[in-house]
């Protein structure tokens, strides 16, 4: 260990080793026992001997009874202990405490801790919230037709990284390591900063340094002009406010880092919102990824789709229509029929009215929103921005306007103003159009599930929302979990929200 240490600009090394450190053993303890075992045994892969080497001797030393875990003298024999232990049961404790005592008694290194971070986000996909931004040229006096051509700026991870640590803060530290997902076509950047203007052990081996250090995620897709961030971490104690300040700060230095890194002289970038969150990495690549369901939701989705059917195009799929004569009939089936004792029932549906609610729920979301198809948002925000009718059938005035006019604090909603609120309100700031004297009471939509388009089209196959009336938004075919409405449309590019 250095005796001496001086503040530097460069990024933390990947062999640089953390010991002493009961974040290690909480990052580790996050990982199932078989998760942990696979990770060890790509720790001792010969590949990987620079970053991740384990502590081993030449000779086997006398054996005392004070050693729990005798070090091995290769890496072969190392991974044969590991090997079995795959095929044996055992607690998960013991597994993290061999690792931390003994085999890697000298420290885990940064690179390893990286790869546990990154196994527990592959064993866990919904442990993040991404959300997806655009990547634009800032055009000053570049000709329109010449505009399209630099549409995806050029990405060079090492060119990318050098320029991202130019832009962190000098009085902290951070670690890079870039990932290639194992079933998506992205890369991953973890960035792993540490408080503290030195790079060495000492600096990492302190509770309260490693405590105050912020993870944050970047995901690079193929060939698209998005980036997908995560820089959400774990809340701090109410007590720890300057802890949620700094946090803050490091996101929105990380953020404005991004389309900086990824800039060129003469040829500057910035970063758009693309009103799109969701916790699955699947469905931002297929919603704002390199391929060709970007602008092809809902019911337009069989379009962008590579095997197509005949009978799933939407013009030419005939829905089934009830029989004229069978109206009375119908009725009588919506209504609920009373029993001898006083309970009621629902009489069974008609199968033709089943079969015409599928093919409904068919027609409007194509081959979206399916149950199982992990490419679901789980929260979206909608809010209503048409005027308020001032005048009901009979053409008289609508009390309610009148009412809202003379005192306006009656619609005024109390209460602290949620993330979902205070975005919605800058989007209106920024496109406010009508007159000013119309009447716009504030109607915000929210719905909230593991899959939100896969529950409103199962409601639509119940017969529970009417999928023929049912606005566009409601299909998913916008591609946003967060939007203002109007005229029935969301507010973006021709309706398409990107």
């Amino acid at each position: 260990m250095s005796l001496l240490s001086i503040p530097t600009t460069s990024a933390l090394p990947s062999t640089q080793r953390i010991s002493s450190n009961p974040a290690v053993i909480k990052t580790l303890g996050r990982l199932s026992r078989p998760s942990l075992l696979s990770l060890a045994l790509d720790w001792l892969d010969e590949r990987n001997q620079d970053n991740t080497a384990p502590y081993l001797v030449e000779e086997v030393e006398d054996e005392d009874g004070q050693d729990l875990y005798p070090p091995a003298t290769s890496l072969e024999a190392l991974r044969e202990i590991y090997t079995d232990l795959q095929s044996t049961k055992g607690s998960k404790r013991d597994v993290v405490d061999r690792i931390v005592e003994g085999d890697w008694r000298d420290g885990i290194t940064l690179y390893q801790l990286a790869m546990a971070d990154m196994q527990y986000l592959y064993d866990h996909p919904s442990s993040q919230k991404w959300t997806a931004l655009k990547v634009v040229r800032i055009e000053h006096d570049t000709p329109k037709s010449d505009s399209k051509l630099y549409s995806i700026p050029r990405f060079h991870p090492a060119t990318f990284l050098r320029n991202l640590q130019n832009e962190i803060l000098p009085d902290v530290k951070a670690h890079y390591n870039l990932d290639r997902h194992k079933s998506l076509p992205l890369l991953i950047l973890r960035v792993f900063i540490v408080e503290s203007p030195y790079n060495t052990s000492l600096a990492l081996s302190q509770k309260q340094t490693f405590d105050s250090s912020k993870t944050f995620y970047i995901a690079f897709p193929d060939d698209s002009p998005f980036v997908y961030v995560s820089l959400t971490t774990s809340s701090q104690p109410p007590g720890q406010s300057a802890s949620r300040a700094d946090n803050k700060s490091l996101r929105r230095l990380t953020l404005e880092g991004i389309p900086k890194a990824f800039s060129r002289p003469r040829e500057r970038y910035k970063l758009e919102s693309t009103s799109l969150s969701a916790r699955s990495l699947a469905t931002l690549i297929d919603r704002r990824g390199g391929g060709r369901t970007n602008a092809a939701g809902g019911g337009w989705s069989i379009y962008a789709s590579e095997q197509k059917d005949a009978s799933d195009n939407p013009l030419g799929l005939q829905l089934p229509t009830p029989d004229p004569s069978s109206s009375s009939d119908k009725e009588e089936e919506n209504t609920e029929k009373e029993q001898p004792h006083g309970l009621k029932r629902a009489i069974e549906e008609d199968p033709r009215i089943v079969k015409r609610r599928k093919s409904l729920g068919k027609v409007r979301f194509g081959t979206t929103a399916q149950k199982h198809d992990e490419k679901g948002i789980e929260k979206l925000a909608i809010r209503i921005l048409d005027p308020f009718p001032t005048h009901n059938l009979d053409n008289h005035e609508c009390p309610i306007a009148e009412e809202s006019d003379h005192d306006p604090g009656l619609l005024k909603k109390r209460g602290r103003k949620s993330g979902t609120e205070l975005e919605l309100e800058n989007q209106e700031e920024e496109d406010d159009e009508g007159p000013a004297d119309e009447f716009r009471p504030q109607i915000d939509f929210e719905f909230q599930g593991d899959h939100v388009f896969a529950g409103i089209r199962k409601l639509v196959e119940l017969g529970v929302i009417d999928g023929e009336r049912m606005p566009g938004w409601m299909t998913g075919e916008e591609g946003v979990s967060m939007g203002r409405v109007r005229n029935g449309r969301i507010i973006g590019f021709k309706g398409s929200g990107l």
